[in-house]
């Protein structure tokens, strides 16, 4: 999926979003499995909000992403912060070509874009083979919760004299799945008009035990499991969810 016009409102449209608590999170759990590498992947890192963090926190960064206009504003942003990370642009469940890292993120529930059960394993084996052994693999997916509750039937609106945008989100064909049907009005100062830009995006998520599976199948050893920055177990109704996982050795 490609997000065209959407990549360049991006960061307007997310500038709330909790990258540092990313950061803390992913530097505390570092911490705590006595992890000393920092050769960093940034999967699916989107325009670099957390790439760029990373790097400034002495993280050899590369990043990844499948549009190259979210790839163009990442490019852009780190070399104004006058930083050297790569940027590639790939699909996460084709991930080829690369380096093994010691850590390798797919954070702000990008993994809840892909389409299908296959790419979801097929994402995870890229993910274990480009570890180093015991590196350690970190994502975030949103819960079924907030995909059926939160989401689904459900409208969000934003009215700003510079960008306003109408938000329908729909359930999708395929369980815990939904559509995103969004409309942005953008105002162009030199007509003084609006122009409309409509992207449809479409996300998916699985039970936590589907997940473990496909972690274990792709050979890695479950570290932790939490929700919503918190630390703690995931419950009934918990937002977002985290995974450890560490890639066992191979002999």
């Amino acid at each position: 999926m490609s997000y065209e016009q959407f990549a360049y409102l991006y960061d307007e449209l997310m500038q709330d979003a909790p990258y540092d608590a990313w950061v803390r999170f992913v530097k505390g759990k570092l911490d705590k499995y006595q992890v000393d590498g920092k050769n960093l992947l940034d999967l699916a890192c989107g325009t670099g909000e957390l790439s760029v963090r990373f790097a400034k926190e002495d993280f050899s960064v590369t990043g990844v992403d499948l549009s190259a206009d979210m790839l163009a504003v990442a490019q852009a942003k780190a070399q104004e912060e006058g930083l050297l990370i790569p940027f590639f642009e790939q699909d996460m469940a084709s991930l080829e070509g690369h380096e093994e890292f010691d850590i390798i993120g797919i954070f702000c529930d990008s993994l809840n874009y892909l389409q299908s059960d296959e790419d979801v394993r097929q994402t995870f084996t890229c993910v274990y083979s480009h570890l180093k052994d015991s590196g350690i693999f970190f994502f975030d997916v949103h819960s079924i919760y907030k995909i059926s509750q939160l989401f689904i039937n459900q409208s969000f609106t934003l009215a700003d004299d510079h960008l306003s945008y109408i938000w329908n989100s729909f359930a999708g064909d395929l369980p815990n799945s939904v559509e995103h049907e969004l409309s942005f009005f953008v105002f162009d100062e030199q007509t003084g008009k609006y122009d409309r830009f409509d992207e449809l995006h479409y996300q998916r998520t699985y039970p936590v035990q589907q997940y473990l599976a496909w972690l274990e199948q792709a050979g890695f050893e479950l570290l932790e499991i939490s929700a919503d920055f918190d630390n703690k177990e995931p419950q009934e109704q918990s937002e977002r969810i985290f995974f450890i996982a560490r890639k066992k050795p191979s002999f």
